[in-house]
């Protein structure tokens, strides 16, 4: 029985110090309000949780949104999990996403195909351009060892600037954007017209248990855990490290470009030109790190971070600036980054202790 309940909660395991971190967060950007304020220490606090909570949960318009801001950072943040998880630190996933809304909206404008046709092609097209961007550095990497970090960012700018190039070359009539993309490359908003939640939440959570099935139920999934646990022992216990690296980065960036693919599909409707970075990839890496790379956990820390980028605007009707938001973000991942760095120094003093015995 023991043994049974273990494993129905072992995709929940972990979490307790990333809820600690959530709190941890919020407290401290209560003192920020407090300063800022003349309401005090409790009247800041129920300004800020009332704000927050009415920008993202407290009607049913809002509460659909978050689940629309929710949806790209389930993706990225997947595919964040997917990379840390083989011990690599994907940060162009990015770049990736942006590949897989050019890739959308290229395959999108194609005219004359039926939705059973069109639709696929214009998911399918994210996904494999995602892939395709992810596997160049992870090959660089896997091949001539150099870091996937730095490969990765500047991929980002060069897939920033090339659909810059197609949206010019494309662009509709009075517009700094493509043609908007005909139904049938189009996902159904199934609550009606009004809203944007789309299908594309049920292949956000459907990606979710797949990426759960991969890394702790397949031979494949061991294979990668294995090299980001110990690149060493993983070589030594015959699994190819070079192979696994660009295989790692490829599905993290399928999964990105999926991502992509899905909010040109499902909200954007078509490519506009990119003057800054839409931060879904960099978003995903908070939201991989608070869920400590655990798939299910993706859902919830997709959510958080989700109605916090959401409620931001709601903070400045309560008259908080909307910085607080982001200053929550930016809180709870140096939490979650302390418990890291704790582990880190605790296992070094082990090791220390071992060899002065």
């Amino acid at each position: 029985m023991k043994k049974t309940s273990s494993k129905i909660f072992q995709p929940i395991r972990g979490v307790g110090s990333s809820i600690l971190a959530v709190i941890f967060g919020l407290l401290i950007s209560v003192l920020f309000v407090t300063i800022s304020s003349d309401k005090g220490l409790f009247g800041s606090a129920s300004l800020l949780f009332d704000s927050l909570w009415k920008g993202s949960f407290g009607t049913s318009d809002n509460l659909i949104e978050t689940f629309v801001f929710a949806i790209p950072l389930i993706f990225t943040g997947l595919a964040h999990a997917v990379a840390f998880k083989t011990g690599l630190f994907n940060i162009g996933v990015e770049g990736q996403f942006i590949i897989g809304m050019l890739c959308a909206a290229v395959i999108g404008m194609i005219p004359g195909l039926p939705r059973f046709i069109h639709l696929p092609l214009v998911l399918l097209g994210g996904a494999i351009g995602g892939a395709i961007w992810a596997a160049i550095p992870g090959y660089l990497k896997a091949k001539t060892g150099t870091n996937e970090v730095v490969n990765t960012i500047m991929m980002n700018f060069i897939a920033m600037h090339l659909t810059n190039y197609v949206v010019n070359a494309n662009k509709a009539k009075g517009t700094e954007a493509t043609k908007l993309l005909p139904e049938s490359a189009t996902l159904s908003r199934f609550l009606g017209s009004q809203y944007r939640l789309t299908t594309g939440i049920f292949i956000a959570l459907v990606f979710v248990v797949l990426v759960y099935l991969l890394l702790w139920k397949t031979t494949i999934g061991y294979e990668l855990r294995a090299v980001g646990f110990n690149l060493f022992a993983a070589e030594y216990g015959g699994i190819n490290i070079k192979k696994n690296i660009v295989l790692a980065m490829a599905v993290s960036g399928l999964i990105a470009g999926l991502g992509g693919a899905i909010h040109i599909s499902g909200v954007q409707h078509q490519a506009f030109k990119l003057f800054g970075f839409p931060n879904f990839g960099f978003d995903g890496i908070a939201v991989a790190l608070v869920a400590k790379s655990n798939p299910f956990g993706v859902i919830f820390s997709a959510i958080l971070f989700g109605a916090l980028n959401l409620s931001s605007g709601t903070l400045m009707l309560f008259g908080i600036s909307k910085s607080v938001s982001y200053l929550i973000q930016g809180t709870v991942i140096l939490f979650i980054a302390a418990e890291y760095i704790y582990r880190f120094i605790g296992e070094k003093r082990k090791k220390e202790a071992l060899k002065n015995e």
